[in-house]
């Protein structure tokens, strides 16, 4: 999806795009997991860290989720492009028949 999306666009700029978003989101949470792995993670608001009940919690049920979404997002995209194509062929197509019956009526 990224790669997609984060293309230049003329509908809006990649930071604004709130897909993009949760998808780097899942990453730097994946990336702080890692690098951390076995240590408890700090929050700004809480004077107790996660441990490990709450970095399980977050490996087995907000990761997963996250991807769903985006999986679902993805399914969507595609849909979306799909019929976009298709619209995009039907106007190709007809510009092409009205060309020809131009023609037509030229000769």
């Amino acid at each position: 999806m990224a790669l997609l999306s984060a293309a230049a666009s003329q509908f809006c700029r990649p930071e604004e795009d709130p897909f993009l978003l949760l998808e780097s989101s899942l990453k730097a949470i994946e990336r702080i997991l890692q690098l951390r792995r076995g240590l408890p993670l700090r929050r700004t608001w809480l004077e107790q860290p996660y441990g490990e009940e709450e970095i399980t919690l977050l490996e087995e049920e907000v990761i997963p989720a996250i991807q769903q979404c985006l999986a679902r997002i993805d399914e969507l995209d595609q849909r979306l492009l799909a019929e976009q194509e298709l619209m995009a062929r039907c106007l190709l197509e007809a510009d092409r028949e009205a060309l020809a019956e131009l023609r037509l009526q030229m000769a």
